[in-house]
């Protein structure tokens, strides 16, 4: 599915704003999915309260009050202190960790990150790449590419996980969902397979899901894929399917790897804003209302 133009993104603004209302028909949830679906998306919305909500920036003021969004320190178990970017409102009782691309915690995670924190959620996106270089930000061409790969291979699987669960700790007693894209997409996998700190998890795009798929979770978990994605074949998605006969798996026909990215060539907003949803009203049942 491509991109659209402006006539075409106002029909799919107001189509969102339908399905969200049938998902959240009341008041304040419906506004603040419909406000993160649409500022995923691209899509322009009025506040017509007269509030300021500006997803793409470091503050966020929502209705209801204000929620601060910027880095933050954090401590794994293991003695490893690293970065994080932390969004939503302090007064939120359900909490999300975001978990990064092979790209790091760069721009187009922050505003991941700020769409959920619009929905009424707090979040934290812990720096997993900190372990082998502090501060990684990186875009989407084939030299980063190539650099996120290799700083991949330079940080364990366990020592992930180690950072995962401190990202998880510093939300508190919330209620907590994990969310992750790419290779996070994998780790919120593993979130449900080998944590129990989380009531329900969703991965996009997810590459490793399929060589882990026999792992099983301990909570409620959605998969989202594209059926054009030439890094995971849709024989590989069959293969967790018949694995997982209880997983919600959704295939997204013509979409691409990382069609949920903004910033990269395979970006399908129409797409992207579904998997938004679906992903929305997922936690909705299963972090509580």
């Amino acid at each position: 599915m491509g991109t659209l133009g402006p006539l075409g993104l106002g029909r799919v603004g107001a189509l969102l704003r339908r399905r969200a209302a049938k998902l959240h028909p009341v008041g304040r949830r419906f506004r603040r999915v419909s406000l993160a679906l649409l500022a995923l998306a691209g899509l322009p919305e009025v506040d017509d309260l007269a509030h300021d909500t500006n997803l793409s920036g470091r503050h966020i003021i929502m209705q209801g009050g204000h929620a601060m969004a910027g880095n933050i320190r954090l401590q794994a178990a293991d003695g490893h202190q690293f970065s994080a970017y932390r969004a939503g409102p302090e007064a939120a009782t359900h909490g999300l960790v975001v978990v990064q691309e092979i790209f790091g915690v760069n721009s187009h995670m922050r505003r991941v990150c700020d769409a959920f924190a619009a929905a009424g959620y707090a979040v934290v996106a812990p720096a997993l790449f900190d372990r082998a270089e502090p501060g990684v930000e990186l875009g989407y061409g084939p030299d980063d590419i190539a650099r996120g790969l290799g700083l991949r291979a330079k940080v364990s699987d366990a020592a992930v996980l180690v950072d995962i669960e401190a990202a998880a700790g510093a939300l508190g007693s919330r209620s907590l969902g994990i969310i992750g894209y790419c290779w996070g997409g994998t780790l919120a996998w593993w979130g449900a397979t080998r944590s129990k700190r989380f009531k329900a998890a969703v991965g996009w795009y997810g590459g490793g899901i399929a060589a882990t798929r026999t792992e099983a979770p301990a909570c409620p978990v959605q998969l989202h894929f594209g059926e054009k994605d030439g890094s995971i074949p849709l024989t590989d998605i069959e293969l967790i399917r018949q694995a997982q006969p209880g997983v919600e798996i959704l295939v997204y026909p013509g979409a691409g790897h990382g069609f949920g990215c903004e910033d990269r060539a395979s970006y399908s907003a129409p797409d992207a804003a579904l998997a938004l949803q679906r992903s929305l009203a997922f936690f909705a049942r299963h972090l509580g209302g």
